[in-house]
């Protein structure tokens, strides 16, 4: 029996994910500035999570010069 392709666990680790666990929020705050020493890990402000777009390839144009 096959295995279904949306079931392929390589494919999910590559997509944006639009929650980031606490550390990672407090790592970007600290980053942007935002986080003072001391500060409680709860009530958090919102970070922004930037999604990153895979384009395709451009291809390259061949030198007609060449001939």
């Amino acid at each position: 029996m096959s295995l279904d392709k949306s079931l392929k666990s390589k494919s999910s680790l590559t997509r944006a994910r639009n929650v980031l666990k606490r550390a990672e929020r407090i790592e970007k705050l600290k980053f942007e500035d935002r986080w003072a020493d001391g500060q409680g890990a709860l009530g958090l402000p919102k970070v922004r999570v930037e999604k990153i777009s895979i384009g395709k390839k451009k291809k390259k144009k061949k030198d007609d010069d060449e001939d």
